[in-house]
């Protein structure tokens, strides 16, 4: 995939897939989530482990679903580095903590995929995103 496409295609996963398909690529599949994303704002840490050591950065989470968090960082990743995201939801008395990759980049934007959640994790995840949505 060239840069060009790369960059498209980042950018439909940044707006849910809301942007129009190239005119060059008359087969390409708009963009669709597994889940829907909602809105939430919440200072998150991202801990990572770049040239030989262990580095964190924080950021703040724009939107949420089942599946994954969009965030603005402060530190600098790259599409596909697997991350550890530590993330003080509502109705949590903790931080969670998840594995995550990170699946897009768009400046300092980012978009994570949740990996390896275990049930309690799904669940807390599921019912936070339930209450997200009567807020919207």
């Amino acid at each position: 995939m060239d840069k060009d496409r790369k960059a498209r295609a980042a950018a439909a996963s940044a707006d849910g897939g809301t942007s129009a398909p190239a005119a060059n690529s008359s087969t390409a599949k708009p963009f669709t989530r597994r889940f829907p994303r909602f809105v939430i704002d919440v200072r998150l840490q991202v801990k990572m482990f770049q040239a030989g050591e262990f580095r964190s950065c924080w950021g703040r989470s724009t939107e949420m679903g089942q599946d994954g968090i969009g965030a603005t960082l402060t530190g600098s990743l790259e599409p596909g580095e697997i991350v550890t995201l530590e993330i003080p939801l509502p109705l949590t008395p903790y931080p969670i903590k998840v594995r995550a990759i990170v699946r897009y980049r768009q400046g300092l934007r980012y978009g994570f995929e949740f990996l390896t959640l275990n049930d309690n994790q799904r669940d807390t995840i599921k019912r936070v995103c339930d209450y997200l949505a009567t807020k919207a």
